[in-house]
């Protein structure tokens, strides 16, 4: 049993039934009995669209991607699934909206076109305009990333100044003294990406603490771009006898760079990072890295927006992950001439 045909027996419109069962219009006394009278004999019970609609929800959360036009990372595919999982977990639907590039309106429908509760919002820049727009707003919102000035808002994020601080210093120890960050592209790092200049500033603060001689580049999300990146990186710092980097996308091709150089990991050159579990993996050897936990941090985000839908002027919570270094085998002493 439908609404259709609640209307059809009372004689009324769709929208009529909608508007009795939701209460957000006024109908009249006699209609509203007889759509009532129907209801009762038909022994009809609302799914749980139509009681999100009295209640004034969607039952439907908003995860804005990066452009469409762009080929999403494994780190931002891991994201995505990890929003939708837990969305799952509370019987909630998930609509994707990319963002940026061509795609304001379809932003924009997010943000006043009433379609959502709340909003998941990734790939954040230092200084956002969506986030200032959906502030503005109120719609309830949660970025997977934060801004520059991140107080007023409700955020998870990964440390990676202080990830790849801590892989500098591991490096350190290790006897390099010539390291090298792999940054993301050079578009991210203008636009204002915040992992890029978080990560750039706890190279640059550790490559100082330890004395150290550095240099950083950025690159592409690809392998062909990573093998690129580490090729034009040898030719121009001959020194450099280590890596760290945010770029899990481009392993593979520095891999291969390093290989083509005859270079052996870690006997000649260490390599080190942050990247989701797999990436670290699935290189060659094992990379030691801090392993982003995707799932965790999707799951925190959906729970901090249900908090805020639930109580809209609860007072903004954070979570900062800083997961340990795993230790593998694509990192060790520097070799001595």
């Amino acid at each position: 049993m439908n609404i259709g045909e609640i209307a059809r027996r009372a004689g009324v419109s769709r929208s009529t039934v909608s508007y009795v069962l939701s209460g957000k219009r006024t109908v009249s006394e006699a209609t509203r009995q007889r759509i009532q009278a129907v209801i009762d004999e038909l022994d009809y019970r609302p799914n749980a669209s139509a009681r999100a609609l009295k209640e004034g929800r969607t039952r439907t959360l908003g995860l804005v991607i990066p452009p469409a036009s762009q080929r999403l990372t494994d780190m931002q595919l891991g994201f995505v699934a990890s929003v939708v999982e837990a969305a799952a977990r509370h019987d909630l639907d998930v609509l994707l909206s990319p963002s940026g590039g061509d795609h304001d309106r379809s932003f924009e429908r997010i943000v006043s076109g009433r379609r959502v509760d709340g909003v998941v919002l990734m790939e954040i820049r230092l200084e956002d305009d969506r986030v200032t727009r959906l502030a503005r707003t109120g719609l309830p919102f949660v970025t997977i990333g934060r801004t520059a000035e991140a107080h007023g808002m409700s955020w998870v994020d990964i440390d990676y100044a202080g990830l790849i601080a801590r892989c500098v210093h591991h490096l350190a120890d290790l006897g390099h003294r010539h390291v090298a960050l792999v940054n993301r592209s050079a578009e991210l790092v203008a636009a204002g990406y915040g992992p890029s200049h978080r990560a750039l500033a706890g190279f640059q603060a550790a490559v100082a603490e330890r004395g150290l001689v550095g240099v950083d580049v950025c690159c592409g999300d690809d392998t062909a771009s990573g093998e690129a990146c580490v090729e034009q990186l040898l030719g121009t710092h001959p020194d450099v006898t280590a890596v760290a980097t945010i770029n899990e996308a481009a392993l593979p091709g520095m891999q291969r760079a390093l290989t083509s150089a005859g270079l052996s990991v870690p006997v000649d050159f260490s390599v080190t990072g942050v990247a989701a579990q797999h990436w670290a993996e699935d290189f060659r050897p094992p990379l030691t890295a801090a392993d982003v936990p995707m799932r965790d941090m999707g799951a925190e985000a959906v729970s901090l927006l249900l908090e805020i839908i639930a109580a809209p002027d609860s007072v903004p919570r954070h979570r900062l992950y800083s997961p340990p270094i795993s230790l593998r085998s694509s990192t060790g002493p520097v070799r001595t001439h």
